[in-house]
């Protein structure tokens, strides 16, 4: 039995763990993937590793700006370990013609895969990684009793967060239509996602010498696409390693572009399309990689978002959901999010005292600093 169970392992539902967890709360979270941060996401491949998520960490109000500087603050000093994400000062352009005009604002990466963020802020949590949710149900204890797709393994929680999308939280949820408010379920059926393809490519180690030309200005390494129905970005990914082995760009789709593709099951033709619209548009080597992969991000982008910071059931079990669809805001959505659902779950359960109800008090607990 478990006090709390999170379903979802990004930004909202280690947010919410981590808060209830400092609260001596005794918390699980669970996702249906291999690891944690959902779209904060780095794959592993032929030696080497490629963000096919969160692009950069940049400041998008007070939460972002802490969450930054905790995270570039050295995590051990006796170990002398760096922060987990540097300064990132590569410009990004938005027209190609011009690699010059482009745009310089503080952005932050992980030098070994954003999901270095995601698995910062899971430390000390409870995870059940690889399980998907097949049903939610209460019991005659006064709990909540999951099941699982793939498993004979079952947990109950006095309490559940959803953080996962809101569609997603919608198919796991609908069957407690006579549980759970009509509303609540119709708040969630608004909720409304962008969608997006990304490709990972790698190049020969001999294109270090055009990406040198790039350098004095012959064209840019970054590209925030505008007005093109395709690519909505083109970046050297493997310009945030240090000392990269072979150039790694990641191409992101545009919404337009990855609707066509939905339910396509074949994404390999797809990926040679963009590679070829990369291309025309940067430089002309980038449709021949020596090796790709593609990843379909079904629920991108929050494009009609609901205006709350958490969606509360109001059943006697605590139910609530949580993500960057709250709001929309991306990261710093995500994490005010899950705040308020930390909030919400403490108040429907012992009020107990949350680290300052400070996400900034958390993370500072997490990384054994001092210096409130």
């Amino acid at each position: 039995m478990f006090d709390v169970a999170v379903i979802g392992a990004g930004i909202a539902g280690l947010t919410v763990a981590q808060q209830l967890h400092q609260a001596g709360y005794k918390v699980v979270v669970v996702d249906k993937s291999r690891g944690v941060g959902g779209r904060v996401a780095t794959r592993r491949l032929q030696g080497t590793c490629a963000d096919h998520g969160l692009r950069y960490l940049e400041p998008q109000g007070q939460l972002t700006e802490k969450f930054i500087d905790v995270l570039r603050v050295k995590q051990s000093d006796f170990e002398g370990k760096p922060g987990i994400v540097q300064a990132w000062t590569n410009p990004v352009c938005r027209e190609p013609a011009k690699p010059n005009l482009s745009s310089i604002r503080p952005r932050y990466v992980a030098p070994m895969g954003m999901n270095a963020i995601a698995k910062f802020l899971a430390t000390g949590l409870e995870m059940r990684l690889n399980q998907r949710v097949q049903e939610i149900t209460p019991t005659d204890e006064k709990a909540w009793h999951f099941t699982f797709e793939q498993t004979a393994e079952a947990l109950t929680a006095k309490a559940v967060v959803v953080a996962i999308p809101a569609p997603q939280a919608l198919m796991l949820l609908e069957a407690l239509a006579k549980t759970i408010p009509t509303e609540f379920l119709d708040s969630l059926r608004a909720v409304e996602f962008d969608p997006c393809l990304s490709v990972m490519a790698g190049y020969p180690a001999s294109r270090q010498q055009d990406l040198s030309n790039a350098e004095t200005g012959k064209f840019p390494l970054h590209l925030d696409v505008t007005h093109d129905s395709d690519l909505a970005w083109i970046g050297l990914d493997s310009s945030k390693r240090p000392n990269p082995q072979m150039p790694v760009f990641v191409l992101h789709s545009t919404a337009e572009f990855a609707n066509r593709y939905l339910d396509a099951e074949d994404l390999n033709p797809v990926a040679r399309q963009m590679l070829s619209r990369a291309a025309q548009l940067l430089v002309p080597w980038l449709d021949s990689p020596e090796w790709f992969q593609i990843h379909r991000w079904r629920y991108a982008f929050p494009s009609r978002p609901l205006h709350q910071d958490c969606l509360d059931a109001g059943t006697p079990l605590p139910l609530i959901c949580c993500g960057d669809w709250c709001e929309g805001n991306l990261v710093e959505g995500a994490m005010n999010s899950g705040l308020a659902a930390a909030i919400k779950i403490n108040q429907q359960m012992e009020m107990r005292s949350l680290p300052g109800e400070s996400f900034l008090e958390t993370l500072q607990q997490i990384s054994g600093r001092s210096d409130r």
